[in-house]
């Protein structure tokens, strides 16, 4: 039986692969129609492939299976043309195409020349032939597009969004780890639809990004993505497998980053004003500590897909993190009295696990309606040790020994409902509820433990509608919020979530959308416990039960321009939080207290204008991206502004196998309450040549600089600090990284899931300093 098996699924290995071209021009004037977009579906509507016509009109969709296909040909002033090629078994070349004039453009849809297609709240963006030839996995391949405000740091191959902000990761519709997108090989990504405008079911989302991949009946993939530091301890190392048969699909990934640096520290200059009006300004300067991660990502999947319109999905996840070593030592010197001088250590031991289990079913209904069920369970636990010394030659002033271990357990469940209806209309219903648990202790001279209870119930309608150019979407949602613990009052909340957007399509491929919302903002559990951490001899850090949760409100409007190789984006918001949770510091007898309070309020004005032109033969294109955030926040006890500048530029050239990148970002500073986090100042330059399914690559981490720094500041008038944190190894460190895709006897099908709900809060209070 396993031998038959092993062998049905190895059997389409040979199978010939089809090869669909032809050239598109104007019927009247006989041009060629460049810019065309080019869709191939099964019979049954099932997405398989898209590209766009070149500069003479020609297109090519190549890796296609025999069978029974439907080929749509759209563009803006043209009637969309369909030609049915029925029982393909061989390569066909549909040679001239003739496309009619349409007084009517297509609703809803414009396309664009560099491979897109641009919804109201989504784009659908196609990778090019030369963009999937030199990647060998779904980050690499989306590093080749430049999408605006998104971010890859190829030295890590990490996702993020320009300026902090949640970024969601989906494949086919369903929550995918970074891990799980370095495992998609490119020649199976149909598309990238990005979600700059994300519907309510989409939480807080920023951005969200769902990769939509052919599912294959039969066969599977394994490959390897390594990446390791030439000069310094760092390591990336991603090893993944799927296998298909019929309707079942069983998936695997795993991940490890070993991080270990040894010029490692941190130079501190802090003020305090005491209660009994004494004043101590002092100095720490670092010296060279240890610091040493080991991430370790495991993702286990399985799906059935028993028919076209249902999917089950089951995926267990294992997070982890262990960090040995975070040590850092100096010297505190006091200003007044340059003779007055202790010694610091200030060492860290912590390690965290996230086991979490999601089960997904989705059901399309008739009158293309659909019902999804979504259920999440995760366990998190926490051990950290702290241990903060100063001493005076042999004699011991401070000893602060912290220990914290915490565990929590979440439960989340949604269920949402959707239909469409004519001209892309559609109505959508959600519920989801949020159910967390913790049990934390807390021991550092004294012992502390808390018993928390939290919960937050979602319920939503949105409606999205067209009335010509103007399309709309407006959402409702009502927000429940419910926390207990032992020994305090809870607390019970209700919140009014509207959300309304209008985006206008202007003439050519331009637009403009105005987008405001309401939406819940909680406590954090960490910040809720009602215990007592000391931080240093002058310090101690103390939790708040009776935080509250508050409201959120945020407007933005937006220009997008494109056209043909030249695309630019111009944006502005405004942001106001009323009686947001922000950090606090006074003073308590001899000790300065850190804690958290719902201040008056916290504002936010941002402008943003991205440029990018390209790609330019398919080979060279470059992206800008400049703007500012000017912070305005008011504590119950202070009052402070905040501007920062900052920018981030990307080129990328690709010849033949070889490809070239250069990546640039200045500090994007963030200011909450009373602090400022400072960003990273960095540079990337690396190379690659790529040889069908393997990819050898040499890069540089800051090449020009020779230490790599991390800012903080804290304005508070009783206690006050400039830090800046330093890691020797991250400067001008050179990485060496190579990976390698084996795939066999695919055969392709489609299934996408809707929905995604993931818990990485750890609900415990933060020790260090």
């Amino acid at each position: 039986m396993i031998v038959i098996l092993v062998a049905s699924m190895v059997q389409g290995v040979f199978a010939q692969q089809i090869i669909i071209k032809g050239t598109v021009k104007d019927a009247t004037s006989k041009k060629a129609a460049e810019y065309v977009n080019v869709v191939l579906q099964t019979a049954d509507s099932v997405f398989v492939g898209g590209t766009i016509t070149n500069s003479k009109g020609d297109f090519l969709l190549n890796k296609v299976y025999a069978g029974d296909y439907l080929l749509a040909l759209s563009c803006v002033g043209y009637r969309t043309q369909f030609i049915v090629l029925n029982g393909i078994k061989q390569n066909i070349n549909l040679r001239e195409i003739l496309l009619e004039d349409d007084a009517v453009a297509m609703e809803g849809v414009t396309v664009s020349a560099s491979g897109q297609i641009s919804h109201s709240d989504r784009k659908l963006i196609f990778p090019s032939e030369r963009q999937m030839k030199i990647s060998t996995n779904g980050v690499n391949l989306l590093q080749q597009m430049m999408l605006p405000r998104i971010q890859i740091n190829p030295m890590n191959n990490e996702i993020g969004v320009l300026g902090g902000g949640e970024l969601q990761l989906r494949i086919n519709g369903a929550k995918a780890e970074v891990e799980e997108i370095k495992a998609l090989q490119p020649s199976d990504i149909i598309r990238i639809e990005y979600h700059d405008n994300p519907g309510l079911r989409y939480g807080n989302a920023e951005v969200v990004l769902d990769y939509i991949v052919r599912r294959p009946e039969t066969g599977g993939n394994f490959g390897v993505d390594l990446s390791q530091g030439m000069n310094a301890m760092w390591g990336e190392y991603n090893v993944f497998g799927k296998v298909n048969h019929k309707k079942s699909e069983f998936g695997v990934s795993y991940y490890m980053g070993p991080r270990d640096f040894y010029g490692m520290y941190r130079d501190n200059e802090e003020e305090f004003h005491l209660a009994d009006g004494t004043t101590l300004h002092r100095i720490e300067e670092g010296e060279p500590g240890h610091g040493s991660v080991f991430m370790n990502n495991l993702s286990m999947n399985y799906n059935l897909q028993q028919t076209e319109n249902s999917l089950f999905s089951a995926t267990f996840r294992l997070r982890s993190n262990s960090q040995p070593h975070w040590d850092y030592q100096g010297v505190l010197t006091n200003v007044a009295d340059s003779d007055d001088k202790v010694d610091m250590i200030d060492r860290t031991k912590k390690s965290w696990s996230r086991p979490s289990l999601d089960l997904y079913y989705q059901q399309g209904l008739k009158n293309k309606q659909l019902l999804v069920f979504n259920v999440v369970g995760t366990y998190n636990r926490e051990k950290s040790r702290r241990l903060y010394q100063e001493s005076l030659q042999d004699e011991l002033l401070t000893d602060i020994n912290n220990n914290v271990l915490g565990d929590k357990y979440s439960l989340i469940g949604e269920a949402v409902y959707e239909k469409q209806f004519s001209k892309g209309n559609s109505l959508s219903f959600g519920l989801r509820h949020t159910q967390s648990f913790a049990n934390n202790a807390y021991r550092n001279g004294h012992y502390y433990e808390t018993d928390m209870n939290q919960g937050d119930t979602y319920v939503y309608g949105e409606y999205r509608g067209k009335v010509n150019k103007l399309d709309y979407r407006l959402g409702v949602g009502v927000t429940r919020s419910y926390y207990k613990q032992s020994g305090d009052d809870s607390y019970e909340n209700y919140s009014f979530n509207p959300r309304l957007v209008l985006h206008y399509t202007l003439p050519g491929n331009s637009f403009v959308r105005w987008k405001s919302d309401i939406s819940n903002a909680s406590p954090s559990l960490g910040d809720l416990s009602a215990v007592e951490q000391i931080v240093d001899s002058l310090q101690i850090r103390r939790g708040n039960p009776n935080l509250k949760a508050y409201l959120r409100y945020h407007t933005e409007l937006t220009y997008e321009w494109q056209k043909g190789i030249f695309y630019s984006n111009l944006w502005g918001a405004y942001d106001y939080q009323p009686n947001a949770i922000m950090d606090e510091k006074y003073q308590d007898g001899d000790k300065i207290v850190q804690t958290w309070d719902n201040q008056k309020d916290w504002q936010k004005l941002s402008g943003r204008l991205t440029l990018r032109v390209g790609p330019i033969k398919d080979m060279l294109q470059f992206s800008f991206t400049g703007g500012v955030n000017h912070y305005m926040s008011h504590g119950n006890t202070y009052s402070h502004t905040y501007t920062n500048w900052y920018c981030n530029a990307e080129a990328s050239f690709n010849y033949k196998q070889f490809s070239l990148y250069w990546q640039m970002n200045t500090n994007w500073n963030n200011f909450w309450g009373e602090t400022l986090s400072g960003g990273e100042n960095i540079q990337v330059l690396v190379m690659y040549y790529t040889h069908k399914n393997l990819r050898v690559g040499l890069g540089a981490f800051n090449p020009f600089t020779d230490n790599y720094k991390q800012q903080t500041e804290n304005w508070n008038k009783y206690a006050s600090y400039k830090k800046t944190n330093y890691v020797k190894e991250s400067s001008q460190m050179f990485l060496a990284s190579v990976s390698y895709n084996f795939s066999f006897g695919r055969k392709f099908k489609a299934g996408q899931r809707r929905v995604n709900n993931s818990d990485n809060d750890s609900g415990v209070m933060s020790t260090g300093k």
